[in-house]
């Protein structure tokens, strides 16, 4: 059985390869390129399992072809992030959701493939207006995005779209199992100065030297936890059910007084900047806008696992290692 692994260098990607070699399965790990994932090369491997790295860019379907054909498992973890876009279109939408397709049409040319597992995101549950404290569920749906407002959002709904249609289509006799995972913000140790890119930058901020923290609300879960229900689900879960993956809700602040909390020692800001002073820094931010920040400032959502973790036969870790262990593997 080889299982394929897109997006295998990035934060989740990487961590569901680490696992799948410890517990000796054949990897073919996915990069656009392949030198990025080199870092991959160093985990350990279990007994009968094997790591291959190949270059795959989802908008390029030959490429795709290549990297689906002969697998019987595809964890699709592939995902571009929303710092550094610069064309809404071509470097979020498109991937996302004709990517998407593309990897569609591979899985069915290819005829092998018995299990899919797409790694979408919170993003594509949670409405881009809501009323402040809603909880969503699986059953919700982020209905209200574009291009324009939430294009994450907006990528993430679409990209699933694309998969569950797909699926949905098939015959029944070559029609493979689905699961989507939905986890909100993801924090936890990272294996390369890469993933501080993402989520990681929020719990970066802690051990930097500004000395005051945005009223912004984070919901987040453990990376391993995340990687360790791709595993399971690969056996486990109702076919064509939606996972979301959540641990807890803090305000910045209150991450803030538990790092002082479990590291006494340590300087960490708790001082929330008034929104308006905020509001006044993002305009000179490169990676924010006011837009932004003001739509964040002092509102917060949860969300409701259901029986997302139960049913995968795990529990959340503690926050307390999800917070220090991140924290521990800064460079």
């Amino acid at each position: 059985m080889v299982v394929l692994v897109t997006g295998a260098a990035g934060f989740i990607g990487s961590h569901v390869v680490e696992r799948l070699l410890a517990q000796g399965h054949t990897v073919r790990a996915t990069a656009r390129k392949a030198e990025t994932a080199e870092f991959l090369r160093a985990f350990p491997v279990g007994e009968g399992g094997a790591l291959t790295v190949v270059e795959m860019d989802l908008l390029n379907a030959e490429s795709v072809d290549k990297a689906v054909d002969g697998c019987t498992t595809v964890i699709h973890c592939a995902a571009v992030l929303m710092v550094g876009i610069s064309e809404v279109q071509r470097d979020l939408i498109d991937p996302s959701v004709t990517g998407t397709k593309h990897l569609c049409d591979a899985i069915r040319r290819s005829g092998g493939v018995k299990t899919i597992i797409h790694t979408s995101s919170v993003a594509a549950i949670r409405s881009s207006r809501y009323v402040n404290g809603t909880v969503f569920t699986a059953e919700d749906w982020c209905e209200d995005a574009s291009t324009t407002l939430n294009p994450y959002g907006f990528a993430k709904a679409e990209g699933e779209r694309v998969m569950r249609s797909f699926v949905d289509q098939m015959k029944s006799e070559s029609k493979p199992r689905l699961v989507t995972i939905h986890p909100s913000i993801v924090f936890g140790p990272i294996h390369h100065p890469r993933h501080l890119n993402g989520s990681m930058a929020y719990l970066k901020h802690f051990a930097g030297k500004l000395p005051f923290v945005l009223h912004t609300h984070l919901n987040f879960v453990d990376v391993r936890d995340v990687a360790d229900a791709h595993i399971a689900a690969m056996t486990l879960g109702p076919d064509g059910s939606r996972l979301i993956l959540h641990a807890k809700g803090l305000w910045m602040r209150e991450i803030g007084v538990e790092l002082r909390r479990l590291r006494p020692e340590g300087s960490y800001p708790v001082r929330t900047l008034p929104s308006w002073l905020a509001s006044v820094m993002a305009m000179f931010h490169p990676k924010l806008s006011v837009k932004t920040v003001r739509s964040s400032l002092g509102r917060h959502v949860g969300y409701d696992v259901g029986a997302s973790f139960s049913v995968l036969g795990m529990e959340p870790r503690a926050v307390e290692s999800t917070l220090l262990d991140a924290l521990d593997s800064l460079p």
